[in-house]
């Protein structure tokens, strides 16, 4: 037994692919990622930096937006291959520094077809994956596949990360059309492609020939037919206030004929309705019968992707400041994971910088405050000193404020 464990484990490293990384270690990512030119559109610049705080200076390097209120597309063309009975994992890192109020932290993954130059937000991909952030209402993980020329996005709703530190993201989609997101390692959903999304027709449908029976009574209980109504029910809502008295001053040609205020009836009981009783007719509620979809279609390759060869970046952002970083496609999720284990690393560093940071800020406000009130006080003194030397009878500025020239 152990040795079939140990071949097996064998056969997955010789399998095991790494299709493409980007870790954006130095200044070669700009002779292999493009930016899109799209005619009418402004594209904001990318800035290769580990931003304000970090865990390591060189290591935590990436692709950083940096104009508010712009467009960013940028790719990177790599080998294609096909997914094909195998397991296909897309993984990246989204560090929102700027504390992002509105905008994308997602990659889209493209076949062989997509021009690179005219890369834009119409542009056809195969798979969306990532954060995508606008306002309170709108903090989720976008799993977005093409499938026969349309884009599905899943039916569950994946909450993403809305702090500003780094965070993996991590999609699996394997052949048996099974699926896994990760954050940080973590599982956060998974699932079955034909369930989550709506590739395909459903499977059952209601039977358009089946009508509800006219004597069906799916009503679980009736009105009481031998409950009458009493007869000191019916009393007026409202009645005029017994205690009110008209006012001394009240003329009745010039304020018209007085009469009291209306007030809630104290025996005011409602509308009578009969009691209810269970229905003896009572035959449940009734269910439309279902039968096999005549348009549905068993696709056992919902998780084939024939031809990936590129990556790109291509979002929307109104305020800048998102760090794009850690790109890897591969068949070996393992592999993936063992690149994202940094991240609890990654996370301490970048916190304990940034408290550093926070603290000098509040150290430096304390000592600007302290300084401006000092001036305050020595201004103070100064007008005390004006007062206190002045001769007998002389007029200070103190006096003249606030006299008037006669």
């Amino acid at each position: 037994m152990r040795t079939l464990a140990v071949l097996f484990a064998a056969f997955l490293a010789v399998n095991a692919k790494v299709y493409f990384e980007e870790g954006f270690k130095d200044d070669s990512w700009q002779k292999t990622w493009v930016q899109s030119e799209h005619k009418g559109v402004e594209y904001g610049k990318f800035v290769h930096t580990a931003g304000k705080f970090y865990n390591d200076a060189e290591t935590d390097k990436g692709l950083q937006t940096s104009q508010d209120a712009r467009f960013y597309a940028l790719s990177n063309k790599f080998t294609p291959f096909s997914n094909k009975d195998d397991t296909l994992v897309i993984q990246f890192s989204v560090k929102h520094e700027q504390n992002i109020d509105c905008g994308g932290g997602y990659l889209k993954v493209f076949d062989c077809s997509v021009d690179q130059k005219d890369l834009h937000g119409e542009t056809p991909y195969l798979i969306m994956f990532g954060p995508d952030i606008c306002g309170p209402g709108t903090k989720k993980v976008h799993v977005i596949f093409s499938y026969k020329g349309k884009n599905h996005l899943i039916n569950k709703d994946i909450r993403c990360k809305d702090d500003v530190f780094t965070h993996f993201y991590t999609l699996v989609v394997r052949a048996d059309n099974t699926y896994e997101v990760l954050i940080d390692n973590e599982k956060v959903e998974s699932g079955s492609l034909e369930d989550d999304w709506d590739f395909l027709p459903p499977k059952k449908i209601k039977d358009p020939e089946a009508k509800k029976p006219e004597d069906w009574d799916d009503r679980a209980t009736i009105p009481d037919p031998d409950d009458t109504k009493p007869e000191d029910w019916d009393k007026p809502e409202h009645i005029p206030d017994p205690d009110a008295t008209k006012p001394d001053d009240w003329d009745d040609e010039m304020d018209g004929e007085w009469e009291p205020p209306m007030i809630d009836n104290p025996e005011y009981k409602g509308e009578w309705k009969p009691k209810q009783i269970d229905n003896p007719a009572y035959k449940g509620v009734w269910v439309h019968p279902e039968i096999d979809n005549p348009e549905y279609v068993e696709d056992k390759s919902l998780y084939l992707r024939e031809e990936v060869c590129a990556v790109g970046i291509d979002v929307w952002q109104v305020k800048s400041g998102t760090i794009f970083d850690n790109f890897m496609i591969t068949n070996d999720l393992e592999e993936a994971k063992k690149v994202a284990a940094s991240v609890k690393e990654t996370q301490e560093g970048e916190k304990k910088i940034k408290d550093a940071q926070e603290a000098e800020e509040r150290k430096k406000a304390e000592e600007e405050a302290a300084a401006m009130e000092a001036a305050k006080d020595d201004e103070d003194e100064d007008d005390d000193d004006d007062v206190d030397n002045a001769l007998p009878g002389e007029a200070t500025e103190l006096d003249d404020e606030g006299h008037d020239e006669l």
